[in-house]
């Protein structure tokens, strides 16, 4: 929910944040992604695969979440049979986007939890591969030298 408590409409990526980047293939599942995604949709929000895959890659991507229990509210769209019109942006209609090419990078799924879900995020036990490594800087880091 956003601070006024209204369900949110989130924009998820799938190479480098659902999955691990192996595209056309599907790499390795991200820690966590789906119990988070699960978690979001349990909690009301709507999620959109936002994706450059298309054709049978795009079919695979989401048959491959759908297997692991996420159904989309829309696929590379705003809204399910959304019709393309030349005058209306292209640009998906989100309150927010998940995706590994944030500035800064993706944070890990522990992080958009604690951010989107933090009522359940105290109660999630983390895998030794979701502990982040403490001497990795980020990318502000990096540019600022802390």
């Amino acid at each position: 929910m956003d601070r006024t408590g209204n369900k949110l409409t989130i924009a998820v990526d799938f190479d480098g944040t659902i999955v691990e980047h192996r595209y056309p293939d599907i790499g390795e599942i991200i820690p966590g992604a789906f119990e988070v995604l699960r978690d979001l949709q349990a909690n009301g929000h709507r999620l959109i695969l936002w994706t450059v895959r298309d054709g049978i890659d795009l079919k695979n991507a989401v048959d491959f979440c759908l297997d692991h229990g996420i159904i989309f509210y829309a696929v590379n769209e705003s809204y399910p049979n959304e019709e393309f019109n030349k005058y209306i942006s292209r640009k998906i209609d989100a309150d927010l986007f998940i995706d590994d090419r944030n500035v800064g990078g993706f944070p890990g799924w522990d992080k958009i939890r604690e951010i989107l879900l933090p009522e359940t995020s105290a109660t999630v036990k983390k895998t030794d591969k979701e502990i982040p490594d403490k001497n990795k800087k980020g990318f502000w880091g990096k540019v600022f030298g802390e």
